[in-house]
């Protein structure tokens, strides 16, 4: 991940994963069987007893569902007008792929726009996303398609596509070229940060071959 012109700032990672644990309505136990690591670890690593290891946070990304950088993530000022140089974009790298935010993290309003950037291939995952609010997205570059619940889309230069979020949905360059999309979703609550689905969804197994929504394998191909 790459933050241009960021400050160094303290962050109890401790705290962060107690905060997201409870957000997702995860009891310790729950998290520690899901994750792999035992309730005791995970109550020193919260309480702020013992630091997690690198790996140890992927383990805890991978289970509660968030990228890695939600442990890191602190709260910039939230302001009526935002306005961002293209060099001050927030990037986060992932599988073949980038997220650039575009302004939404330091909206004080439940709209966030976001850069897709995808090589081909690239998808959310095998396992969809469902969150609250709206999404609306439009192809720029290449080719993009989406899964909404059963009905597939495919989006060209130009083409748009809007639907209710609480639909399980994915999305994927199938095309052989770069696809670069914007998406963006409103109306979430004011508790929830839906963008990250969009980085996570495909956390586990994210290499291993697995069926669509709608039973097509090789989503991931």
């Amino acid at each position: 991940m790459e933050i241009i012109n960021k400050e160094s700032v303290s962050v109890d990672v401790g705290y962060r994963l107690k905060e997201l644990r409870q957000e997702r309505g995860r009891s310790m136990r729950a998290l520690a069987r899901l994750s792999g690591l035992s309730t005791n670890a995970l109550s020193m690593i919260e309480r702020g007893r013992t630091s997690p290891s690198v790996s140890t946070l992927y383990k805890l990304a991978d289970a509660l569902e968030v990228p890695i950088t939600a442990f890191f993530r602190t709260e910039p000022p939230r302001q009526e007008i935002v306005y961002l140089k293209a060099s001050q974009r927030t990037r986060v790298e992932f599988q073949r792929g980038v997220w650039e935010g575009l302004g939404g993290e330091s909206f004080l309003g439940r709209v966030e726009p976001f850069l897709l950037t995808l090589e081909s291939g690239a998808s959310s995952g095998p396992f969809g996303m469902i969150h609250s609010g709206h999404e609306f997205v439009m192809c720029l570059e290449g080719q993009l398609e989406y899964e909404v619940e059963e009905a597939h889309f495919t989006l060209e230069p130009g083409d748009t596509l809007l639907f209710a979020s609480r639909m399980r949905h994915r999305w994927r360059n199938p095309g052989k070229i770069l696809t670069k999309a914007v998406i963006v979703l409103s109306g979430f609550d004011l508790d929830e940060r839906p963008s990250e689905y969009h980085l996570t969804s495909g956390q586990r197994n994210a290499s291993a071959p697995h069926e669509s929504l709608s039973g097509e394998a090789d989503w991931d191909r």
